[in-house]
């Protein structure tokens, strides 16, 4: 019975932590498409002070 309880408790367990880095993958997914938004932002008007 014990047993049973501490596996169920385990897997919950598990599955949160893989919940919060799938959250945490996300989030830096989208800080890091935000910053290659901004650098290509600005190659642009480099590129366009250049010319």
């Amino acid at each position: 019975m014990n047993e049973n309880l501490a596996r169920a408790q385990q897997a919950e367990r598990l599955g949160e932590a893989q919940q919060q880095r799938l959250g945490h993958n996300l989030a830096r997914a989208r800080r890091l498409s935000r910053k290659a938004e901004l650098a290509a932002q600005q190659a642009r008007l480099a590129l366009a002070r250049a010319l």
